[in-house]
């Protein structure tokens, strides 16, 4: 799905270290809507893990991961999320956007079904 246009509610220009930082950003697709999305880079991954003091990420929306926070960069992976239907993209958006968007049950039973299918 071709991208409209990406908006920044935080400048790109303010962000001090581009290799260690997040910032969110509205992606505007050609359906008409505007997604909310989080992009970070790697290193804002790790300092995350030691600022609390654990060896892992928690559960948490998934992040869009960019090398360095760049126009370029955020575009290329933007482009990359919307390709097709847009369909990481949305799910990224939509897992963000409600705890339960994906009903525990409905989960549960493709996990049955596929279980199910591993069996035969």
């Amino acid at each position: 799905m071709k991208v409209q246009n990406i908006f920044y509610p935080t400048p790109l220009s303010k962000i001090v270290d581009i290799e260690n930082d997040n910032i969110d950003i509205f992606v505007e697709l050609e359906d008409g809507m505007t997604y909310t999305l989080v992009v970070s880079t790697p290193k804002n991954q790790l300092w995350y893990m030691e600022k609390e003091g654990i060896n892992y990420i928690p559960p948490r929306p998934p992040d869009i991961i960019v090398k360095s926070i760049t126009e370029e960069n955020i575009q290329n992976a933007v482009a990359s999320f919307a390709a097709g239907n847009a369909y990481w993209l949305k799910v990224y958006y939509l897992s963000g956007t409600r705890e339960a968007i994906f009903d525990i049950r409905g989960l549960d039973q493709m996990i049955e079904t596929i279980k199910k299918e591993n069996e035969e």
